[in-house]
């Protein structure tokens, strides 16, 4: 009696292992050391529309297989799973019995040959027209993405292009030149500016810094610049005009502040320079004499843009020939290197070495150094005009 209920279990056993080799959720073929087909399961015909009689026996694996996925099979596939005995997720397209193609992964392993069985192959078929579909629709958001990137990089560089004077007015008697740098890899708009024009009595220099960066930085940016600009025609003096850019900025509710130096430069009848500036919490101007002697110009002053009653101070000084003014935004002496920040004296160094030059190779030589500093890859953007009276 328990011989025979053990003779049925078996037999249960067995149907049911049957039934789960036929109807597995992937195809199941097996083939000799040629590739020959010589068992299949009905997943796999269901999946390639064959007949059991049209692949058993009658057909290789390679013939499933388009040119070239047949090939990819003889040189990576068959030496690998020789090599290896298992070969894991390889994508190739079957060929249908109407014609029609199949994205699918195979996984296989080989069994040993032995006494009672012959060297066989086990190969498992996982359907892959979803995760085909995934890939494409992957690539797709990707290169989509990369053209959004593109496009976004094109217009910051044109955005904070229209923030940089494309050349510095003339200046008879003075040598004038300003540069930029935008932090990073310049994909993203900052908030840094300058600017120089003529005014009535002489010409106006205006350089800042707008917290933080992207469009809202981008559009007080634009603002403070041509406020700047407009302020002149009421009070010139550059406390005034940073008074106003401060009323401006809280009238129209940026939620965002900046600091900024403006100057303005006169030249007398026995064409001599006088230099006038005011501070708006930003850094003072660098003076370097005809002797060599560092110095800074400007009294400390309220960022702009946050409080409604500003402390700000004119400073004026007279510029003899030789000498050199380097106004600059933060990213020049706050320039986060390996060993800590640029700082004051890294950048009176880079002055002194370059003090001969003119002002394009003054502002060069400290834009190279402050760039070098960081390797390349500025932590934020960099802004440099520098004024030289000839000797």
């Amino acid at each position: 009696m328990a011989a025979r209920d053990d003779a049925q279990v078996t037999g249960e056993t067995l149907e049911i292992l049957e039934d789960l080799y036929e109807d597995a959720p992937c195809g199941y073929l097996s083939t000799r050391g040629d590739g020959m087909i010589i068992r299949v399961n009905r997943t796999m015909l269901a999946l390639t529309g064959y007949r059991r009689q049209d692949l058993v026996g009658r057909t290789r694996i390679h013939d499933l297989l388009a040119v070239g996925d047949r090939i990819l099979y003889e040189t990576h596939f068959a030496p690998l799973l020789a090599l290896q005995a298992g070969v894991k997720e390889i994508a190739v397209d079957l060929r249908c019995a109407d014609g029609s193609r199949v994205p699918v992964l195979l996984n296989a392993v080989m069994k040993e040959q032995t006494r009672t069985r012959p060297e066989e192959i086990w190969i498992g078929v996982v359907a892959a027209s979803d995760r085909r579909g995934y890939e494409r629709e992957l690539l797709q958001a990707r290169q989509r993405a990369e053209e959004s990137q593109r496009r976004a990089v094109e217009l910051a560089r044109t955005l904070q292009e229209s923030f940089i004077p494309p050349a510095l007015p003339r200046v008879p008697g003075m040598d004038v030149a300003g540069m930029y740098r935008p932090a990073g890899r310049g994909d993203e708009v900052g908030g840094d500016f300058y600017d120089m024009h003529e005014v009535v009595d002489g010409w106006a220099i205006a350089l800042g810094d707008v917290c933080g960066k992207g469009v809202q930085a981008a559009v007080v940016t634009s603002l403070a610049r041509y406020a700047v600009r407009a302020a002149p025609l009421r009070d010139s003096r550059p406390s005034a005009v940073l008074a106003n850019l401060n009323e401006v900025l809280l009238k129209e509710r940026t939620d965002r502040f900046l600091t900024a130096v403006y100057a303005q430069v006169q030249r007398d009848a026995r064409d001599r320079f006088r230099l006038t500036l005011s501070l708006g919490g930003h850094s003072p101007a660098v003076h370097l004499s005809k002797e060599g002697l560092i110095s800074m110009i400007g009294h400390p002053g309220t960022v702009l843009g946050i409080l409604e009653s500003v402390e700000l101070h004119d400073v004026t000084v007279d510029l003899a020939p030789g000498d050199v003014v380097v106004f600059s935004t933060d990213g020049v002496v706050e320039g986060r290197g390996r060993t800590g920040f640029f700082g004051e004296e890294r950048m009176g160094r880079a002055l002194s070495a370059a003090r001969d030059a003119d002002a394009a190779g003054i502002a060069g030589r400290l834009m190279d150094e402050v760039v070098a500093f960081q390797s390349g890859m500025p932590s934020d953007d960099i802004a440099i005009v520098v004024l030289k009276i000839p000797e």
